[in-house]
């Protein structure tokens, strides 16, 4: 009898999974899509019984091979719904139980017209699910705010055995700070409690600034102007695009559109992006031309700014398929970080002091660059993954890379290999989410400490046999000397796939011969 059979949830078993960016593609041997958490326990049960590895996918938009299986894969998409909203009368905050499978834009939307409420801080945008955006340390851009987590009251997590447990900062707090930022490795998150906060509008404006300006006012206001700041770094062009959003009571304006913003949009620039690939020293060109056009530069009379509700203000188009590795460094080196890459990119690698040749690397931009600050969170308890800073403002430069009909670009693994070698070298913390290249155990060790000590031995006590681990923990969080689990399941190898990326390819410990 088929395995799906067992299951009153919906089930496939000819499923293909993506990524959204289409960089890593698999075959689960079931997709699974419960819709109560009744069902999610069944399905963990089954699990155990077949000897099945476990993965949890959301909206699948972390690049990496981090939610690819060879096993089961289980969706949270029908697991959306609010469950509870206790506001207070006083202050308009309110605490919001929801289904962990609901969408950030989902939330937004339904609370925001019933209720009066939003997140209080968004990143670029808003597709993944709570459960998704928690477990990878989710961010947007304010020193007034910290990461998506520290907004969290409480957890209810299906472990691998089919039970269910609440956690909070007072009910199980060690698993609830290995939660906070889970990797997808101790169980299902189920149920959220968050908080949300009274919506409004947000008058917001984007600049062209000079990157000896930015610098010069770094640390005398550059990222207290606003309550949200971010920033698009362009090296060559030694430019910043500067974006400030506070919130307002004017009444909505929508930006005006440039002519020539309608006219070389995102399909002008993915068939640019794609023809400099073969002419790499066109990519500076291209990225002045494109951005210029962006900031209304090459638009007369161009104003940028707007005003607009804040569950869509702070949003942004990703555009295409991409790769995007992002880390968090101290605010302070910021300044540092900016001068050495930049020295790296226009080929004065004695000023970078990065030990990696950097001669004929053409790669496109802008570097996005942002902040947040959990030192000042409401919320103090923090998970033992958290990827910020400890003691004060986290400054994050998220080196991103188009894939132009889905090829790879070009250069960036040197590229890559250059940014990541600075990031430590300044105290860096990469975004779980991303597509790191270069690090090891022993790096990831380093930067945790006793707190990764502390997250191991949760995920341990929690999952025993490895339900919920594969290659990717395995090569990233797992300790070196970690014996192989009994449900782990191991890499087996990657081949490209047509229309782009790789098909990845696993087996279960547990059925190796």
């Amino acid at each position: 009898m088929e395995k799906s059979s067992y299951l009153t949830s919906p089930a496939e078993t000819s499923y293909h999974h993506a990524t959204w960016a289409r960089t890593f593609h698999s075959r689960p041997e079931l997709f699974i899509q419960p819709e109560t958490i009744e069902q999610v326990q069944e399905t963990l049960r089954l699990a155990q019984r077949e000897r099945a590895r476990i993965v949890v996918t959301g909206a699948s938009h972390s690049p990496s091979d981090l939610t690819c299986t060879s096993s089961w894969l289980v969706s949270l998409k029908n697991l959306a719904k609010i469950l509870d909203v206790n506001k207070s009368e006083k202050t308009g905050e309110a605490r919001v139980t929801v289904q962990a499978g609901l969408s950030l834009h989902d939330l937004s939307e339904s609370l925001v017209e019933s209720h009066g409420l939003i997140i209080p801080n968004l990143g670029s945008i808003d597709v993944q699910s709570v459960a998704g955006a928690i477990a990878t340390g989710t961010h947007g851009s304010s020193l007034y705010h910290g990461i998506l987590a520290q907004n969290v009251y409480s957890l209810k997590l299906c472990l691998a055995d089919g039970s269910l447990v609440k956690c909070s900062p007072t009910e199980r707090p060690d698993l609830f700070r290995a939660a906070l930022v889970s990797l997808g490795a101790l169980g299902i998150i189920v149920e959220v409690e968050i908080r949300m906060v009274p919506t409004c509008n947000v008058e917001w404006s984007q600049d062209l600034a000079h990157v000896h300006d930015v610098l010069s006012n770094w640390d005398s206001g550059h990222w207290t102007q606003a309550e949200f700041v971010r920033c698009w770094w362009l090296p060559y062009q030694r430019n910043m695009t500067v974006w400030t959003g506070n919130k307002t009571t004017k009444p909505k304006r929508a930006p005006k559109p440039g002519f020539l913003t309608k006219v070389f949009g995102p399909m002008f620039y993915e068939y640019s992006l794609w023809f400099a690939q073969r002419h790499p020293w066109l990519l500076p060109l291209v990225e002045r031309f494109m951005f210029g056009v962006n900031n209304g530069r090459l638009s007369p009379g161009h104003v940028f700014s707007g005003v607009d509700e804040q569950r869509s203000a702070l949003l942004m188009d990703c555009g295409f398929s991409q790769l995007v590795n992002e880390w968090g460094i101290p605010l302070h080196k910021g300044p540092e970080a900016i001068r050495r890459l930049e020295a790296w990119l226009l080929n004065d690698q004695k000023a970078s002091g990065i030990p990696y040749d950097s001669s004929g690397v053409y790669v496109h931009f802008p570097i996005e660059v942002r902040v947040t600050d959990n030192s000042a969170s409401r919320t103090p308890t923090r998970g033992f993954l958290d990827p910020t800073v400890e003691d004060g403002p986290t400054l994050y430069f998220n080196a991103t890379l188009y894939r132009p009909f889905g090829e790879e670009p070009t250069c960036f693994k040197r590229y890559y290999e250059a940014f990541e070698w600075l990031m430590k070298d300044l105290g860096g913390k990469p975004h779980w989410a991303k597509n790191f290249q270069t690090l090891s155990t022993k790096d990831i060790e380093a930067m945790y400490g006793d707190n990764l000590k502390k997250w191991r031995e949760v995920r341990q006590s929690v999952d025993p046999e490895g339900a919920f681990v594969g290659p990717w923990h395995r090569r990233t969080v797992l300790a070196g000397d970690t014996p192989t689990l009994a449900r782990e399941e191991r890499y087996v190898g990657r081949r490209p796939q047509e229309g782009g990326g790789f098909f990845w390819e696993g087996k279960l410990e547990s059925k190796a011969g």
